[in-house]
């Protein structure tokens, strides 16, 4: 009996070690498996931060693009502003023989060939308006009367019935000019940036 039981023993023995030599590799596997989700699932989560972190890095380079385009677009606006200024005012200072017996014509003939008016200038060419006028009979018989106004230079003609106004000092000049100078004064002053 003795021997019997040690050959069911040693049987028992031999199955209980192949199912637990069956259940070491099941688990095995299992751990491997595990092991292998969870290398997967760090690595998905890592290529989601750095896409995540590749998108704000992206963002915030996009951002500082913007704000370094408009602070240069502010210099450049500041720049031209001092320009548009230092020449408003080398107008205010006056432009030696700037008022002429033409240009008192031209501003006339806007309100009509043979239309008759007052013409307003600046306080500092009253005189020189008056002489001019006085000189040129053509413009004695069609300026009824010269004024002093507040600007920079240049003339106003305003017709006899008050209807019609024609501007041509130099603020309203410059004005009418800015448009079509700043592109030209910014490609000057800026080409080669």
């Amino acid at each position: 009996m003795k021997e019997i039981s040690e050959a069911v023993f040693k049987k028992v023995k031999e199955e209980a070690q192949g199912v637990l030599k069956e259940a070491k590799e099941k688990a095995g596997e299992e751990i491997a498996r595990a092991e292998k989700r969870q290398a997967e699932k760090i690595e998905a989560e890592k290529d989601k931060l750095l896409s995540q972190a590749r998108g704000e890095a992206a963002r915030i380079g996009a951002q500082a693009a913007i704000e370094a385009r408009q602070e240069v677009t502010r210099a450049k606006v500041a720049v031209i502003a001092r320009v548009v200024d230092k020449a408003t005012q080398i107008l205010s200072q006056g432009v030696k023989g700037g008022l002429s017996a033409d240009l008192i014509r031209e501003t006339m003939d806007g309100l009509g060939e043979k239309s008759s008016g007052t013409v307003y200038v600046s306080a500092a060419e009253v005189d020189v308006a008056r002489n001019l006028v006085a000189e040129d009979p053509d413009l004695t018989n069609r300026i009824v009367e010269i004024k002093k106004m507040d600007c920079m230079g240049g003339v106003v003609a305003e017709a006899s019935e008050g209807k019609l106004r024609v501007d041509n000092t130099y603020e309203a000049r410059l004005e009418m000019l800015l448009p079509r100078l700043l592109p030209e004064i910014n490609e000057k002053l800026f080409k080669a940036l």
